[in-house]
């Protein structure tokens, strides 16, 4: 039996959703990522700000390239390109962008334990 399009697509948004409501991130951060790029060093600095308020934010830059690299993997992120390739700053994709267009609160929502625990399992030991 063939996978149609449609469903790839349903469960590509299922398992971004699930990352932006488990990751530490909150709305301001996916707002200033969209408008202006961000990088790894500056969000680390600014966890007041990117914070969601009852996560214990990143200890160091690599923590924040983690999660990076995750939602790049998701779809929900992609490198910024300059004229010399690309860069440390990341930026919002069209999937993204039209999932936070349609539910802005998205990233602010509060997943439960069991949901957690999934997107736990699925970020340490992602299927391919």
């Amino acid at each position: 039996m063939a996978i149609k399009i449609e469903e790839i697509d349903l469960i590509s948004r299922k398992r971004a959703s699930k990352a932006l409501r488990c990751l530490k991130f909150n709305k301001k951060f996916y707002k200033d990522i969209r408008l202006l790029g961000l990088n790894a060093e500056g969000v680390i600095t600014q966890g007041s700000k990117y914070a969601k308020q009852e996560a214990k934010w990143y200890r160091s830059t690599n923590d924040v390239e983690g999660a990076f690299r995750w939602l790049i993997t998701l779809g929900v992120l992609r490198r910024e390109v300059d004229g010399q390739g690309l860069t440390s700053k990341v930026r919002l994709t069209p999937l993204a962008r039209k999932m936070l267009e349609e539910k802005p609160d998205l990233p602010d929502e509060h997943p439960g334990i069991l949901e957690k625990a999934i997107h736990t399992i699925y970020r340490s030991w992602p299927i391919r």
